[in-house]
């Protein structure tokens, strides 16, 4: 990105109305194209069948695969215990809280320091900084992240609302949709979830989603799977300012219908071979960039549960609308992080800016009465 790039975002995240301006920069430790250093992807090939002998046999937060419901909330926390008895009673805490609702927690790399000495998973690291963030420190990563969603926006407050012991709130959004699950859209107008794996092919979300022996992790990471969380706000008036037709080629697709353009149908797959030159589906489009639809990129594909928000308007009665981009993945390099380098300079930039969020990895769920969120994590 050039320096008059770099300006250009840093104008449209004022004027979209963020605060704490001052150091936005990269949250994480390594360069604008989005790499991590030291961390390899598993060893264990997401592309290769997972048999039957090494699925994993431990429970799993089943809120990573349910249908969405129409609101949610994400909350992250610091973590203020100073030994693992106090970080303990806090899990306690937070698992007690979300009991019974459709909730993930899920810990960040910042968690892994010398305060506990617990055991990372392999491939979590802070978000780094890709091409077109202008990343906000107060909007970025967090000890813990728990999202917690229902249909009535009202009941998820209930649950998160008083403070919980040991924990500090670092950064939290509310985000919503109509209920419905893939079907719903985006505030650019276009279908949410299209081409996600089928949620009922149970062997695809096992290769694609959920972190397995053999995968080279420490043995509490098996049930457990990688979050990316983007908070990506949208620039409004400009994207309503383009005619639909821009809108289409934008994104690849038929806003009314959600047919690849050219094709018919939602579900109907873009033939890029047949069009090498971008005629009908330009070289730059969102469609053609996240997934070419080629065997490499099958094995980079990821879970998708994204919600949009709408924030207070700023003093200066600027919008500050956008996307929460949330996915999930057996391996965070080979999935969003490949996802997200293929996606530098497509021309969807000039309507988003991402400007918080991190990288964190969703714990296996507890199994009983007595059990809490994060107990093998701490006994291993």
């Amino acid at each position: 990105m050039t320096d008059r790039d770099t300006v250009s975002r840093r104008a449209f995240l004022a004027a979209a109305g963020a605060v704490g301006l001052t150091g936005a920069t990269a949250c994480g430790g390594s360069g604008t194209d989005g790499s991590a250093a030291g961390k390899p992807s598993v060893t264990a090939s997401p592309t290769e069948p997972v048999r039957p002998a090494q699925v994993a046999r431990v429970a799993r937060q089943e809120a990573v695969e349910a249908p969405a419901p129409g609101a949610t909330l994400l909350v992250a926390y610091d973590v203020e215990a100073t030994d693992r008895a106090g970080l303990t009673a806090a899990l306690r805490a937070v698992s007690a809280r979300v009991a019974g609702a459709a909730a993930t927690v899920a810990v960040g790399a910042s968690l892994f320091d010398q305060r506990y000495g617990l055991r990372a998973p392999r491939l979590l690291t802070p978000m780094p900084a890709f091409r077109a963030d202008v990343l906000d420190p107060d909007w970025c990563h967090g000890d813990l992240l728990v999202q917690i969603s229902a249909d009535d926006p009202e009941a998820l407050a209930v649950r998160l609302g008083r403070p919980i012991p040991g924990l500090r709130q670092r950064w939290h959004i509310e985000g919503f949709h109509p209920p419905g699950g893939s079907g719903v859209r985006n505030l650019f107008g276009f279908r949410e979830g299209v081409g996600n794996p089928d949620p009922t092919d149970r062997e695809l979300l096992d290769r694609l989603v959920w972190v397995q022996p053999g995968d080279d992790e420490p043995a509490w990471c098996v049930g457990g799977t990688y979050q990316v969380v983007r908070l990506i706000r949208l620039a409004m008036p400009t994207w309503d300012a383009e005619p639909a037709a821009v809108h289409e080629r934008v994104f690849g697709r038929s806003k009314e219908t959600g047919a690849p353009l050219g094709r018919s149908h939602e579900t109907d797959e873009p033939d890029f071979a047949a069009d090498p030159d971008g005629r009908v589906i330009p070289l730059d489009a969102h469609i053609r960039r996240a997934n070419p639809r080629t065997p490499e990129s099958e094995r980079h594909r990821i879970l998708r549960r994204g919600y949009s928000y709408r924030r207070t308007p700023t003093v200066a009665g600027t919008q500050d609308v956008g996307h929460i981009f949330i996915c999930f993945q057996r391996d965070v390099e080979r999935g969003f992080a490949t996802i997200q380098r293929r996606l530098s300079g497509e021309a969807l930039e000039r309507y988003t800016l991402p400007f918080g969020g991190g990288y964190y990895f969703v714990l296996p769920a507890s199994t009983g009465a007595d059990d809490y969120l994060g107990r093998t994590m701490l006994h291993s």
